[in-house]
């Protein structure tokens, strides 16, 4: 049997949601998790923790749809400065330096080297890309809207305009950018409206190969 859910369920009434809706709790699709770089005002790298990400494209070019950064955050101001960033996509084994972005992150400080990573000036854009990340993306802003009007977050596009990827990554049959030393996935809340009693813990996920489906 389904159950429906078309209004905030009763459970989940008195629970915080930092901004978010109450429906991305209850679906909780992944998203994939990466540290988006760039130069703040003066100078000093910024680092921001972001998921909810789509990276599509065609015959004019690659880009990441990036449908939540905060309007009030660094990461929006210095897209804003500086129309560039980088994507930085880590290994579990960085996770825990990554995140520690999110508690270090003054105006005045580098926040790449305060979390014990080494920042690179990437090739085509002004932005800093982290070396320890198996992939970076290269990406200059191209617009901005809300998703709805008058949201703390709007919805960026980014195009990807150049990639480098660690030589054991590109090879799936070696670290691979899929399963256990690939991209990492963020699993939002993930919560049973019928049995939710007010605590619900993020997941921090990799994607597992099941077939092959199609050759090129």
């Amino acid at each position: 049997m389904k159950k429906n859910y078309s209004t905030l369920p009763e459970s989940m009434k008195d629970m915080e949601m930092y901004g978010f809706n109450w429906m991305e709790f209850v679906i909780s699709v992944p998203s994939p998790l990466y540290i988006m770089t760039s130069y703040k005002s003066n100078g000093q790298p910024n680092a921001c923790m972001q998921s909810w990400t789509t990276f599509t494209g065609g015959k004019n070019g690659y880009f990441a749809i990036v449908s939540a950064v905060s309007k009030y955050g660094h990461l929006y101001r210095t897209l804003h400065e500086t129309g560039e960033a980088v994507i930085n996509f880590m290994s579990a084994d960085l996770y825990d330096k990554c995140m520690s972005t999110c508690k270090n992150n003054g105006f005045e400080i580098d926040e790449i080297k305060t979390a014990g990573l080494t920042s690179v000036k990437a090739e085509k854009v002004n932005a800093p890309l982290i070396d320890e990340c198996f992939m970076n993306l290269e990406c200059r802003f191209k617009w901005e809207k809300e998703i709805a009007e008058g949201d703390d977050y709007v919805l960026v596009c980014l195009e990807i305009v150049n990639v480098h990827i660690d030589e054991n990554h590109i090879d799936e049959n070696n670290l691979g950018r899929t399963g256990e030393t690939g991209i990492l996935y963020n699993i939002h809340h993930p919560i049973n409206p019928e049995s939710f009693k007010g605590t619900a813990h993020d997941y921090v996920g990799t994607v597992k190969k099941i077939r092959d489906y199609r050759e090129y």
